[in-house]
Protein backbone atom coordinates (compact mmCIF):
# COMPACT_ATOMS: atom_id res chain seq x y z
CA UNK A 1 0.00 0.00 0.00
CA UNK A 2 1.38 3.38 -0.93
CA UNK A 3 1.59 6.32 1.46
CA UNK A 4 -1.43 8.09 -0.05
CA UNK A 5 -3.59 4.98 0.29
CA UNK A 6 -2.47 4.47 3.88
CA UNK A 7 -3.29 8.09 4.71
CA UNK A 8 -6.73 7.74 3.15
CA UNK A 9 -7.34 4.55 5.13
CA UNK A 10 -6.38 6.20 8.43
CA UNK A 11 -8.50 9.28 7.66
CA UNK A 12 -11.46 7.03 6.87
CA UNK A 13 -11.08 5.07 10.12
CA UNK A 14 -10.68 8.18 12.27
CA UNK A 15 -13.61 9.82 10.47
CA UNK A 16 -15.85 6.83 11.15
CA UNK A 17 -14.82 6.77 14.79
CA UNK A 18 -15.40 10.50 15.27
CA UNK A 19 -18.83 10.36 13.64
CA UNK A 20 -19.75 7.39 15.82
CA UNK A 21 -18.63 9.18 18.99
CA UNK A 22 -20.54 12.33 18.02
CA UNK A 23 -23.72 10.40 17.35
CA UNK A 24 -23.26 8.44 20.58
CA UNK A 25 -22.90 11.68 22.57
CA UNK A 26 -26.05 13.06 20.94
CA UNK A 27 -27.97 9.85 21.62
CA UNK A 28 -26.90 9.76 25.26
CA UNK A 29 -27.74 13.44 25.72
CA UNK A 30 -31.18 12.93 24.21
CA UNK A 31 -31.80 9.85 26.34
CA UNK A 32 -30.29 10.86 29.70
CA UNK A 33 -29.90 14.63 29.29
CA UNK A 34 -30.36 16.61 32.47
CA UNK A 35 -31.32 20.25 32.16
CA UNK A 36 -31.12 22.61 29.20
CA UNK A 37 -27.35 22.26 28.75
CA UNK A 38 -26.14 22.96 25.21
CA UNK A 39 -22.53 21.83 25.76
CA UNK A 40 -22.92 18.14 24.85
CA UNK A 41 -24.85 19.05 21.69
CA UNK A 42 -22.04 21.37 20.60
CA UNK A 43 -19.42 18.66 21.17
CA UNK A 44 -21.55 16.09 19.33
CA UNK A 45 -21.99 18.44 16.39
CA UNK A 46 -18.28 19.21 16.24
CA UNK A 47 -17.40 15.52 16.30
CA UNK A 48 -19.82 14.76 13.47
CA UNK A 49 -18.58 17.71 11.36
CA UNK A 50 -14.96 16.66 11.87
CA UNK A 51 -15.84 13.05 10.99
CA UNK A 52 -17.57 14.09 7.78
CA UNK A 53 -14.60 16.27 6.86
CA UNK A 54 -12.18 13.40 7.39
CA UNK A 55 -14.35 11.09 5.31
CA UNK A 56 -14.39 13.66 2.49
CA UNK A 57 -10.62 13.99 2.70
CA UNK A 58 -10.25 10.21 2.46
CA UNK A 59 -12.56 10.09 -0.56
CA UNK A 60 -10.57 12.80 -2.31
CA UNK A 61 -7.25 11.13 -1.52
CA UNK A 62 -8.51 7.74 -2.63
CA UNK A 63 -9.80 9.13 -5.93
CA UNK A 64 -6.48 10.57 -7.04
Amino acid sequence: MDARGARAHVARMVGNTTMFVGLLIALLEAWVGIGPSIGPWVFAGLFVIIGVGLRLEAAILDRQ
